[in-house]
């Protein structure tokens, strides 16, 4: 589904990404892994369009992806829940939800009843303004608006950051009932532990290069790699 080959990008003069390559099969999980600043935003903002690379290639079901605007690639089927949230504060929920709704999902596309469905706690907050929700509220909102554009393929940069435990693992429940319904997904999280039962195979990132790629069975198996990479 996703290919990315030997990535390379820079802000301004500074280089971030090297060479990065990572592949996405349709209904598979990959986990992105790496310390902050090692390129995984990155990666990420040259996916949707946001940085242009400087060398290597982005093809999403065989169409190149170069030079394309990020509402072009949101159209083909790729939806990000972008690290920080950024719900619309003036919006309400349910209009936040329906500002990016689109039918192009096939025969069993999200909606506002199956978003309600995946999470009770929106429906029941669907007249409050996005800055009237509490952090938890507001990523589950991040993640439904994600999903009302019914993609093909769900990116999520840190999805769990700065949440309360109960929330956390709330969120990645979730993430597994979408997993089960065959929705392909990339997923940026430090949390390696949660990450490594949800993913199905992981890259790790290291100073703007592919460092490492396999299962996670063989990454769990290999925990000086995360050590190495991930640890503080």
């Amino acid at each position: 589904m996703l290919s990315i080959q030997n990535l390379a990008a820079k802000y301004g003069p500074s280089q971030a990404l090297f060479d990065v390559s990572l592949d996405v099969s349709q209904g598979e999980v990959i986990g992105l892994i790496g310390r902050n600043g090692m390129g995984r935003t990155t990666v990420i903002k040259c996916l949707f369009g946001l940085l242009q690379p400087c060398a290597g290639s982005i093809h999403f079901d065989g169409a190149d992806l170069a030079g394309l605007q990020p509402y072009r690639i949101g159209r083909m089927g790729v939806s990000l829940v972008p690290e920080g949230r950024q719900i619309f504060p003036t919006l309400t929920v349910e209009e936040n939800l329906l500002a990016t709704a689109s039918k192009s999902g096939g025969s069993n596309p999200w909606s506002l009843h199956t978003i309600y469905q995946l999470f009770p706690r929106l429906q029941e907050r669907r007249s409050n303004m996005g800055n009237q929700l509490s952090g938890g509220e507001q990523q589950m909102l991040a993640i439904g608006r994600a999903l009302m554009t019914n993609p093909r393929l769900l990116v999520l940069d840190e999805a769990t950051e700065g949440l309360a435990p109960v929330v956390r693992a709330e969120i990645w429940k979730v993430l597994q009932r979408l997993k089960e319904q065959g929705l392909s997904m990339i997923v940026v999280d430090k949390n390696t532990k949660a990450l490594l039962r949800l993913s199905d195979r992981n890259v790790i990132l290291d100073k703007g290069v592919t460092v490492w790629r396999g299962t996670s069975p063989e990454l769990s198996a290999q925990p000086e790699l995360i050590t190495r990479y991930v640890g503080v």
